[in-house]
């Protein structure tokens, strides 16, 4: 058959606008970010609860656990049990979007609990580890879109 130039040229923009729509669907199951936001938590109580000591070992376990967990998920192509995409089309940036967004959560949780302490709330620690986990629990898909559109990734 033959098509004209018109024609292909439709074709292939519909072939790259397919193509964008699923690159936008890529990311981090919810469920990952209520399991994050809930470490967060329990990491604020034991912080504020617990021996220094056992906040490092809990420190150390969460780290764990969210590297076992992120090496399989953090390259965003699984997000649902139907959807894997290649990694030409999830982009090669993800794990390290969502590495910097960990770092930038740890931040603000270390700035919120100096502020609530400085501001005299009792448990600012877990306040502050309760702040942010709500973030991460209700935001952290949204944030990491927004963020992947930023540095194109």
């Amino acid at each position: 058959m033959d098509i004209t130039p018109e024609q292909a040229e439709a074709a292939l923009d519909s072939a790259h606008q397919a193509r964008r729509q699923v690159a936008d669907e890529v990311g981090l199951p919810r469920a990952y970010w209520w399991a994050m936001a809930a470490g967060w938590i329990v990491l604020g109580v034991v912080g504020a609860a617990a021996p220094a000591w056992a906040a490092g070992a809990a420190t150390l376990l969460f780290g764990a656990g969210h590297a076992a967990l992120a090496s399989r998920l953090l390259d965003g192509r699984r997000r649902t049990a139907r959807l894997q995409v290649s990694r030409a089309v999830a982009g090669a940036r993800i794990p390290f979007v969502v590495v910097g967004m960990l770092v930038a959560f740890v931040g603000v949780t270390v700035l919120a609990g100096f502020a609530l302490d400085a501001d005299g709330a009792d448990h600012a620690a877990i306040w502050a580890a309760v702040l942010v986990a709500a973030v991460v629990g209700f935001g952290g898909p949204e944030i990491l879109r927004v963020l992947r559109r930023w540095v194109r990734a």
